[in-house]
């Protein structure tokens, strides 16, 4: 397939289009620092809620904190308020965000029931008085992510984003699942293909893109300008780099062996401490150990081991002691831990 051409998102351009989802309690500064600094096109930050922005909750401000490495930032706010969301945007502007995103795709029963996230696609007329608003607040440019729809017998992704792009949207993602999916069965890079066609601005594929291959396929199924990776980063933050050397075609970086992903844990563990404080960035480092560790050897005995420990000291101890007697995994246990 050709080359992916750089992105033009408004004023803001991306070389090389593999961006990385926003992913609540996951794509924090620590993980989108680490993600970046191996190469990423762009980051977005974890889903913000408008409303916390604008009181400038503790959480909120941390979740929109973000690291110099990572310039261009993509903001992600959530809400249903106009006012509201226009007063976040503002306020993350002034802040530094190089691009609003707003989230329109969201699943999760507390976002949808609170009537934001995907639950905007069952409103079309509130959708776009939210972007209406948003768009207006800003100078910088404003992105959408959507679903396909609601349902299977509501498949608005089309519509919604003809929606947005006259009201002044400059790129559009969607993830191929409907909200009632959740995240079951496989997204449909295929549909995708139809906000390709009814819009003239960015369209960025999203969902079950865990190597090259899937984003290689994901583009010509969808004909979309570039690729959004999420859950296939989880213990791989050298994915979204791999993706772009294949897309460029250029030689794909080796991944990590085990004394380099030790190191590159224990770093990735102490900015979590740092970043969330030392009570929660242990409970908050889990699952992150959990990934890094999968497919190795004795790692379901680690990860239950090292889930009990509250000291980050010991817990760096067993990180250690685990990488220093970690065979490299065989292609079995790589089949697992894709």
């Amino acid at each position: 397939m050709p080359k992916l051409a750089p992105l033009a998102i408004g004023p803001v351009t991306i070389p090389r289009p593999v961006i990385l989802a926003p992913m609540t309690g996951v794509t924090d500064r620590p993980f989108r620092r680490l993600v970046k600094s191996f190469g990423a096109g762009l980051t977005v930050t974890e889903m913000i809620a408008s409303e916390a922005m604008v009181r400038e909750t503790r959480q909120s401000l941390a979740k929109g904190a973000w690291d110099p490495i990572e310039d261009p930032v993509s903001m992600q706010l959530a809400g249903c308020e106009p006012r509201v969301m226009a007063e976040a945007a503002r306020l993350n502007e002034q802040r530094g965000a190089a691009i609003i995103d707003i989230n329109m795709g969201c699943p999760v029963k507390k976002i949808v029931n609170g009537h934001a996230g995907s639950h905007l696609m069952r409103d079309l007329k509130l959708a776009a008085q939210l972007i209406a608003a948003t768009v207006k607040a800003v100078s910088v440019p404003v992105t959408l992510k959507m679903r396909m729809g609601w349902c299977h017998q509501s498949l608005n992704a089309p519509e919604l984003a003809r929606i947005a792009e006259d009201l002044g949207v400059r790129m559009i993602t969607v993830h191929g699942r409907t909200r009632n999916q959740m995240y079951s069965g496989e997204a449909d890079w295929g549909f995708v293909s139809r906000v390709k066609q009814a819009v003239s601005v960015p369209v960025i594929v999203n969902g079950d893109i865990r190597s090259a291959a899937d984003a290689r396929r994901a583009l010509a199924l969808s004909g979309a300008d570039g690729v959004m990776i999420g859950r296939g980063a989880y213990g791989r933050p050298w994915l979204l780099a791999e993706v772009m050397a294949d897309l460029a075609g250029e030689p794909v970086p080796p991944a990590p062996g085990p004394g380099q992903l030790c190191a590159l844990v224990l770093c990735h563990y102490e900015e979590m401490l740092s970043h969330h404080g030392r009570e929660a960035g242990v409970g908050i480092a889990r699952k992150h150990l959990g990934w890094y560790t999968r497919g190795f050897r004795d790692s379901a005995r680690f990860r239950n081991h090292v889930n009990q420990l509250a000291d980050p000291a010991q817990v760096m101890r067993e990180v250690r002691a685990f990488f220093a007697g970690a065979a490299e995994p065989g292609p079995a246990e790589l089949a697992q831990a894709a």
